[in-house]
């Protein structure tokens, strides 16, 4: 149960960005995705992407999950986006494995190019066999540019996991991105907790060809916990 409860924490915390977006201009930003720490912006308007990664959790754990998630923002209403995201989780330890299905919301509310960028976002997931509600999240990302190629992103909310001894939780985090050599490769570094709970990182790259429809994710982090569990991320997303 210890290591089924650790697999459902970090596959929550890395639902949370469900989003990867463009900032307004020619700079392709890196946050969304499997990263951990979720950016203000929502996706260009009139315009959707389906996003899939698989995630593995180090020896201690054992287990990982694969996501695909579509999200589309119209161009009447180009402050929300909506979508629906599916997981297949499975355990280390144990032959079984759980299907998750749950909507992804994000309103934005200030712009990042005012300044500041200001947003709010939700994600559920209800177990596909049972119909209970195992985990939620509702989060205000901000965004903060600091020039053309790099900018900070800052996150706090409210987790609810359905299996944890502390089932409601606060969750904070913070992410510096930036692009660097090509300007088709961005670099990320995010700290990123839940309380009571623990304290990770996670830091990885970003490749967008061309800036084209196609982006690729590889990623690394670990929780700093009793259990200190690595992960090891691979992603794609097709925007459209």
């Amino acid at each position: 149960m210890k290591n089924r409860s650790v697999v459902f924490l970090a596959f929550l915390l890395l639902s949370l960005p469900l989003f990867p977006v463009l900032a307004p201009g020619p700079v392709a930003w890196a946050a969304g995705g499997a990263q951990i720490v979720d950016d203000s912006e929502v996706v260009d308007p009139g315009t959707c992407q389906l996003e899939t990664w698989v995630t593995g959790f180090s020896m201690e754990v054992g287990g990982g999950y694969a996501n695909a998630t579509n999200t589309c923002t119209l161009s009447s209403l180009p402050r929300l986006e909506f979508g629906l995201q599916f997981q297949h989780v499975w355990f280390g330890g144990t032959p079984g494995s759980d299907q998750l299905l749950g909507p992804a919301l994000k309103v934005n509310l200030i712009p990042q190019d005012t300044g500041v960028g200001l947003g709010l976002a939700f994600n559920g997931g209800v177990n596909v066999a049972t119909g209970e509600f195992e985990l939620g999240t509702l989060i205000m990302p901000v965004s903060i540019p600091l020039n053309d190629k790099a900018r900070i992103n800052l996150n706090a909310g409210w987790q609810f996991i359905r299996i944890a001894e502390s089932q409601s939780g606060f969750f904070y985090g913070a992410q510096i991105e930036s692009k660097i050599g090509w300007e088709e490769v961005s670099l990320m570094l995010e700290v990123f907790g839940r309380e009571p709970g623990y304290t990770g990182v996670q830091m990885g790259l970003r490749w967008r060809p061309n800036d084209g429809a196609l982006e690729f994710d590889l990623l690394g982090g670990s929780y700093f916990d009793t259990v200190n569990a690595k992960f090891f991320t691979v992603g794609v997303t097709f925007r459209y």
